[in-house]
C-alpha cells in the first residue's frame, strides 16, 4: 500500500465547492477557514531576510548560534521558561513539517501510540499514520490513554481548535504522569502568545509546570501567528537534551534545514517584541468584532479564550452551518475537520483584513 493511500483526504480538498459558492458572492468571498496571515511582514523581518540573502553556502540545521540565543531568550523573557539553553534549540522548517514527520523522526512504529486531544489539529493524526503507529485521542491523557503503549504525547495549549487553555495545575498533573510512565510530551504551543481571557497561556516547559527539568519534554514554537511568517517557513523546538540530540542526529542526515536567510529572519522577529504586540491588538479587534457579530447571528461560542479562532455552534451539522454561511459569502472551517466531537461546531478564524472582518459582521447582521 503507498503511504498516500494509508492517508485521509486532505481536508481543505472538501472545501471547495463552499468557497466556489462563497467567491459568488457579489462583494467578494470572506475567508474565515484557514487562519493564514494576511497583514504585512513587519519591515525588521523583512530587512534581515534582504540583508542575508547572499548566502551561498550550506547553513547549518542546527541553526546559527545567534538564532538559538535569540529563541532561548525569548523564552526566558516572554514565557518564563528559565531554563531554556541555546544549545538545545533546534530550528523547524515550519512547525507542521515537524509535527508530521516526529514520530518517524524518534522510530515510532506498530504497535507504538500517539495521543492526541480528541479535537485536534488533523496533522498529529498524519504523523501516526505515515509511520504506522496508532493514533489515539483523549479528552483527560490520565484517565484515557495506556502508559504501557504510548510513547508519544501531543499536548495543544492554546488548543486548535477550541482555543482552549490548559492551566499550570492541569500540565503540571500530566507532566508528571507521563514521567512517571516514561512517555515523551511534546507541546504543540505555536498560540502561546495569543490569549484573550482568563489566565495566560503557559508554556510546559515553565518551572511552575515541569520544576526547571525539561526531561521527557518538548515544546514546539511557530513564527507564523505572532510574526506573519507562515510565507518563510520558521519554527523551533527545545527542551530535553537528549530528544533535541537525537534528532538533530537524524535531521541532519534528512536535509531538514531552515535555509540561511529565514535564520536570519526567525533571529530578527524573536529579539523584536513591537511587532508581535502590534499584531496581536490587530487581531483582538477582529475576534472582538466577530464574536459580537457571531453570537448576535445566534451562535454559541465555547472556549475561544485564546488562539486565532472563534469555536462555534448553531446546534446543527456542521456543513449546514458552513452552507449556510458560504450564501453570505463567509466561508468557516467544518468542526469535523478536528474530530467527530466537532460534528456541530465551525472553527471561524480572524485572520481576515479589517475590511473583510467589517464586510463578514455586515453580512451576519
Amino acid at each position: 500500500m503507498s503511504i498516500s493511500a494509508r492517508l485521509p483526504v486532505f481536508p481543505w480538498d472538501r472545501l471547495e465547492p463552499y468557497k466556489a459558492a462563497a467567491a459568488a458572492h457579489p462583494d467578494g468571498v470572506v475567508d474565515l477557514s484557514v487562519g493564514t496571515p494576511v497583514d504585512p511582514v513587519p519591515e525588521v523581518v523583512r530587512q534581515a531576510l534582504t540583508a542575508a540573502a547572499d548566502s551561498p553556502g550550506y547553513p547549518l540545521t542546527y541553526g546559527t548560534k545567534a538564532l538559538r540565543e535569540a529563541a532561548a531568550g525569548y523564552l526566558r523573557q516572554w514565557h518564563g521558561v528559565t531554563g531554556a539553553d541555546p544549545a538545545h534549540i533546534l530550528p523547524l522548517i515550519g512547525s507542521k513539517e515537524l509535527v508530521a514527520w516526529l514520530p518517524t523522526l524518534l522510530d515510532l512504529g506498530e504497535g507504538d501510540q500517539v495521543g492526541f486531544p480528541h479535537l485536534a489539529y488533523p496533522t498529529y493524526e498524519i504523523g501516526a499514520l505515515l509511520t504506522r503507529a496508532q493514533a489515539v485521542t483523549y479528552d483527560d491523557p490520565v484517565a484515557d490513554l495506556d502508559p504501557a503503549r504510548v510513547r508519544l504525547l501531543w499536548l495543544n495549549s492554546p488548543s486548535n481548535p477550541t482555543g482552549r487553555v490548559l492551566a499550570a495545575a492541569e500540565l503540571r498533573r500530566i507532566v508528571a504522569w507521563a514521567r512517571e510512565h516514561g512517555v515523551l510530551v511534546v507541546a504543540d504551543e505555536c498560540y502561546i502568545e495569543l490569549g484573550w481571557e482568563g489566565a495566560e497561556p503557559v508554556s510546559v516547559l515553565h518551572p511552575d509546570v515541569c520544576g526547571d527539568d525539561h526531561q521527557g519534554l518538548v515544546a514546539v514554537h511557530s513564527l507564523s501567528k505572532r510574526s506573519n511568517f507562515a510565507g518563510y517557513r520558521g519554527a523551533f523546538l527545545t527542551g530535553d537534551p537528549a530528544v533535541v540530540a537525537e534528532l538533530l542526529a537524524v535531521r541532519k542526515h534528512a536535509g531538514m534545514i531552515v535555509p540561511q536567510p529565514v535564520q536570519a529572519a526567525m533571529t530578527a522577529a524573536l529579539g523584536d517584541r513591537a511587532h508581535a504586540v502590534e499584531q496581536k491588538q490587530r487581531y483582538a479587534r477582529r475576534r472582538a468584532a466577530l464574536r459580537d457579530a457571531f453570537r448576535a447571528a445566534g451562535f454559541r461560542i465555547e472556549h475561544s479564550e485564546a488562539s486565532l479562532y472563534l469555536w462555534a455552534t448553531r446546534g446543527e451539522p456542521c456543513w449546514d452551518t458552513v452552507g449556510d454561511l458560504a450564501k453570505l459569502g463567509v466561508l468557516v472551517a467544518p468542526g469535523e475537520f478536528y474530530g467527530p466531537a466537532g460534528a456541530q461546531f465551525v472553527r471561524i478564524a480572524f485572520t481576515a483584513t479589517d475590511e473583510r472582518v467589517a464586510a463578514a459582521v455586515a453580512r451576519l447582521g
